[in-house]
């Protein structure tokens, strides 16, 4: 078996350099959003499962919703939920895994797609600013360690070069983009892709806001 595992952390941390632009429930609200547009992604792709590895009940309750396979983070942290994730990818069998940040409303099936019919042991999908991962592919799942945070494309990298492991890069718009910061709720509301990100944004007036707050 196959899987796409996104790590959500609790509701109640989430998108905190939304602060204070943003309520502590609609940075929880906006989070939801963007899972939920990236759940409509990857339950398109045929022979993969989708887990949604997190800590918090709400988030689960989405996945038990859209049909997905809930596992609660045991340790909140994203090292201890990416060895969690290994872990769950020993004990069921799997012969690949990939690791995708819920963060990129921008998503598509067919991005995805793309990144995951590239060939290779390990396959990186880089955050537009060229530090962060925002997908990683390992076949099989233990072939490299999963190193999110800081620096991890540079990591991930360096990694797989000392191990003498091919790494191939895939670099999509679709991919690339996360939402962090208010400068990328602005590209959310003027790009062509709606969704539930951009219906949460224009509920909240955030430009009108984002505005004022400049």
């Amino acid at each position: 078996m196959r899987a796409i595992a996104l790590p959500v952390k609790s509701l109640s941390e989430a998108k905190s350099r939304l602060d204070p632009l943003l309520t502590p429930l609609e940075r929880a609200v906006l989070t939801l959003a963007m899972l939920e547009d990236v759940l409509d992604a990857t339950q398109q792709l045929a022979g993969w499962e989708t887990w949604i590895i997190s800590p918090d009940e709400a988030v689960l309750e989405i996945a038990v919703r859209r049909g997905v396979t809930p596992i609660v983070e045991e340790t909140p942290s994203l090292p201890a939920a990416m060895a969690q994730v290994d872990q769950e990818a020993e004990g069921r069998g799997a012969e690949a895994v990939a690791v995708l940040l819920p963060d990129t409303p921008f998503m598509t099936a067919a991005a995805l797609t793309k990144a995951l019919h590239t060939l290779g042991p390990v396959v990186l999908g880089p955050a537009t600013d060229g530090t962060g991962t925002n997908l990683l592919i390992r076949r099989p799942p233990g072939v490299l360690s999963a190193r999110f945070g800081p620096d991890s494309y540079r990591r991930h990298l360096q990694e797989a070069a000392e191990a003498d492991i091919p790494a191939s890069v895939v670099e999509l718009p679709e991919i690339g983009f996360d939402l962090d910061l208010p400068g990328d709720i602005l590209t959310v509301l003027g790009g062509r892709k709606g969704g539930r990100t951009r219906e949460v944004c224009e509920d909240m007036d955030l430009r009108s806001r984002i505005a004022v707050e400049a």
